[in-house]
This record gives structure tokens, sequence and C-alpha cells, in this order.
């Protein structure tokens, strides 16, 4: 249901972002919609890499375990806008 949820939402973005005369209003609300979506895509990501078995691969003296990584939406650093 979220990811359908989720689908028709980036749908809508879409089709609003490609009117530039979209009142900002409706873009905040757009916004603020896809902040829920994102956060229920990041819980239930972030949920079912938890239940994961930790895999150690010979070639790999680091492996990564479930739950590695930002703590907190936002901890990590903005990507630099395109050259």
């Amino acid at each position: 249901m979220q990811l359908d949820m989720g689908s028709d939402l980036l749908a809508h973005a879409t089709h609003m972002l490609d009117n530039l005369k979209v009142p900002n209003g409706e873009l905040r609300f757009l916004a603020c919609r896809l902040v829920e979506a994102l956060t229920d895509a990041l819980r239930v990501a972030e949920s079912r890499g938890a239940r994961l078995p930790v895999v150690e691969h010979p070639e790999d003296p680091d492996p990564i375990e479930p739950g590695d990584g930002p703590d907190q939406v936002g901890d990590s650093e903005p990507p630099s806008p395109a050259a």
C-alpha cells in the first residue's frame, strides 16, 4: 500500500513540477507529502535490512552491518550541484 501511494505521489509530483504556474502553497503541500512517503519508505527499508543476516565476504575486511549509516535523515551532506 505504501509503495502504491508513493508511486502515485511521485507521478503527481512529476506532473506538478512540469507546470511552472503551480502556486507555492501547492508545492509546499506536495513537498510535505513527499517527505512523508520517503520517511515511510526508509522505515520499511531499515526494518527489512535489520532482519537480514550479516554476510561476511573474505575479500571484504569490513562487512556492512544492518543499521550502519546515518541514524537520522539529513545527517549526510546534500549532493553538490551539477557543474
